[in-house]
């Protein structure tokens, strides 16, 4: 059986998260008058969000990909290069980069697994030359994204569920793999693996692992 190496993206590989791609587009197409009455209607907003991902952070991601609701599907690949180029590809972390890049000449199969949006995360992957995506979908009406998520928030036990998922169809030996997280959302994930990491970790994350003996990176 082979193994893989099963990476979060947001705080893992790049110094990101799931609001600040769409602030950077929304950015990026109001004109300014828009700008200065939207900012701080939307930073009351991002309070709320904050409370809630505190409590539960697949519920936060429901609620927060609503504001893509009535985007044209067919602008999605244009959104994603815009996100890329603009937002993600100045933050990712080079020890991350070479991290990959050592794992695949090893022979493992890389992929990412993120609560993100697949079609803002694809660039990305291609960036890094991984050819898996686990990440979450929205569903779509009419040509237009209606803000639902197809099936559940790719977090918590959602994550290990697609690991497992991944591994039964493509013949992974979870306990050869290796699994990078920066929170608890991602500890299901890295639980699953037999090489277990915490990068960046969080205050709680970083005690489990301590508790544990997981190595901890520290990436930027």
């Amino acid at each position: 059986m082979r193994a893989a190496a099963f990476f979060d993206v947001d705080g893992t590989i790049a110094a990101t998260n799931i609001v600040m791609p769409y602030v950077h587009l929304r950015l990026e197409e109001l004109p300014l008058p828009a700008k200065v009455a939207w900012v701080p209607f939307f930073l009351l907003k991002a309070a709320w969000y904050i409370m809630v991902d505190r409590f539960d952070r697949s519920r936060f991601n429901r609620i927060f990909y609503r504001n893509y609701r009535g985007r044209e599907i067919e602008t999605k690949q244009e959104l994603g290069r815009r996100c890329f180029e603009g937002y993600l590809k100045p933050k990712l972390f080079p020890q991350a980069r070479a991290r990959i890049e050592e794992l695949k000449e090893q022979g493992f199969e890389v992929v990412l697994v993120t609560g993100n949006l697949d079609f803002l995360m694809a660039p990305l992957a291609e960036e890094l030359g991984i050819n898996h995506l686990l990440a979450a979908e929205l569903e779509a009406d009419n040509g237009r994204f209606t803000g639902e998520l197809k099936g559940m928030p790719v977090s918590d036990i959602e994550k290990a569920k697609r690991v497992l998922k991944f591994a039964e169809k493509n013949d992974i030996s979870l306990d050869e793999s290796y699994a990078y997280g920066d929170s608890t959302a991602d500890l299901p994930m890295i639980e699953s693996v037999g090489n277990p990491h915490a990068v960046n970790p969080s205050s709680r994350l970083r005690r489990i692992a301590e508790e544990r003996e997981y190595p901890i990176l520290e990436w930027s």
